[in-house]
């Protein structure tokens, strides 16, 4: 974004549009107090410019007609105390698309122009009130689907990741400055070469890779804490799937019959457990000879079994194991896998010994009815116990990255370690201070201090207009 862009005065409906109680226009930029000014009436006289982080009671006005438009409150936030470190203003006003859009309108005829999707938060990082790891954190709270996600975004967004990384970071400025100082010295210091670089290489490897390998090792966990646990429940045609994610869920959310095949492409639902979101994914049973359309789903089902965190075997207590589980059972056993034995109620003809003596399983098998209510509580308490309480072992959530996070702490990692390779196998400082320069600006981008336009876009995108 070029730099008259970023001096303009922008302004969004900040508040879903619809029928509701209060909604808020949001203005930032160095007009956003003289467009309030012009479009305002407060009800009793007040200082110019009006105090700041104060709510002021008056009605919105059409300058060229004088009419009103809604009784609102109005703030003003003056620089730098604000979200995004410019002139704010907020408008409350009724919230309704009639309301919202009259007042959006006035305030662009008057010289602001639409925000673009999460540009007063990148505003808020161009101004210094927020580093880049925290205005992913701002995206990470409003998609926060769970008490843990919320808590992991809050803490990120406190700065608890941030500055971690800064301290990583002026370790590795301080072992700049070393190998700087060193080399500007190297012909008084020959004798002292191979014992100054063993120095820098253990300091690395005691007191900065180890932690930043740890962050990296865990990713796969934070990701399920921000983005919640993907699980797919698969089987054969009429174990029981739909009937099993409707219990889930607390809802008739999946068309359930006696027809074999009736799903035949992915539901996804979702629900809570131990305070974390689990999007559960019914899938087209899996059989020999289905249909063409029957056929689509399957291959469906198959590709949510590959992107699944964990794979719901459901099987039919009630019917002797067949072809089709072994295909289930072939194309599942890569994966963490639950077993459930579903229909417990109606008479066996299948049961965890089967099971086990049949396909050699280690995996747990828990027998339910998911019409019981019962059932289905203590299959949740089985989850959180089993998988989740697994999962997040040890877990600090302050640090619960995101991909690009991960990137650049692979991009640090790889540039110490070949630090640690030159400074130990090839003695020569100029490599060494290299690889460990390499090593800071990938850190530095994961605060924003060295970040390409590109990279902005691509995150910011994500967001929506208004924040």
């Amino acid at each position: 974004m070029d730099n008259a862009c970023r001096s303009e005065t922008i302004c969004a409906i900040a508040t879903p549009i619809g029928i509701g109680g209060i909604g808020i226009i949001k203005i930032s930029g160095p007009d956003a107090l003289i467009l309030l000014q012009k479009i305002f009436r407060p009800a009793r006289a007040t200082s110019i410019p009006p105090p700041s982080h104060k709510l002021i009671y008056g009605w919105i006005v059409d300058p060229k007609t004088g009419n009103l438009i809604d009784e609102v409150l109005a703030s003003y936030m003056a620089r730098p105390r604000s979200y995004t470190g410019e002139d704010v203003v907020e408008i409350n006003c009724h919230s309704g698309y009639a309301v919202l859009r009259r007042i959006l309108d006035l305030v662009l005829a008057h010289g602001a122009r639409l925000a673009r999707p999460g540009e007063f938060t990148l505003r808020a990082f161009w101004h210094g009130r927020l580093d880049l790891s925290q205005a992913e954190a701002v995206l990470d709270l409003i998609h926060a689907r769970s008490d843990k996600a919320l808590e992991a975004a809050g803490k990120q967004l406190r700065k608890g990741f941030g500055e971690q990384v800064l301290r990583w970071r002026e370790d590795v400025l301080e072992l700049e400055a070393q190998l700087e100082a060193f080399m500007d010295f190297s012909e008084d210091l020959e004798a002292e070469d191979a014992s100054a670089l063993e120095a820098v290489a253990h300091h690395v490897e005691r007191n900065v890779l180890p932690a930043l390998r740890r962050i990296v090792d865990r990713y796969e966990q934070a990701r399920v804490l921000r983005e919640g646990l993907s699980m797919v429940l698969v089987g054969k045609p009429n174990v029981g799937k739909s009937s099993l994610l409707n219990a889930l869920v607390g809802q008739e959310r999946a068309i359930v019959t006696p027809i074999a095949g009736t799903t035949r492409d992915v539901i996804e639902d979702g629900f809570l457990v131990g305070g974390v979101w689990v999007r559960v994914l019914d899938t087209a049973g899996i059989r020999e000879k289905p249909d063409m359309i029957e056929s689509l789903g399957i291959e469906r089902t198959l590709r949510s079994v590959e992107e699944a965190d964990v794979v719901v075997w459901i099987v039919d207590q009630s019917r002797p194991l067949d072809a089709d589980d072994d295909r289930i059972e072939e194309k599942t056993r890569h994966k963490r896998r639950l077993v459930v034995l579903n229909k417990r109620d109606c008479p066996m003809e299948t049961d965890a010994e089967d099971l086990r003596a049949r396909y050699g399983l280690r995996d747990a098998i828990v027998p339910l009815c998911a019409h019981d209510p019962d059932d289905i509580e203590r299959w949740k308490r089985f989850l959180e116990t089993e998988v989740l309480e697994d999962i997040f072992l040890g877990l600090e959530p302050a640090f619960a990255v995101n991909a690009r996070h991960k990137e650049c702490l692979e991009r640090a990692v790889t540039a110490l370690e070949r630090a640690v390779q030159a400074a130990r196998t090839q003695g020569l400082p100029e490599l060494v201070s290299e690889d460990v320069r390499a090593a800071r600006a990938a850190l530095e981008e994961i605060l924003g201090l060295h970040v390409d336009d590109a990279v902005l876009d691509r995150i910011f995108a994500r967001f929506c207009i208004g924040k």
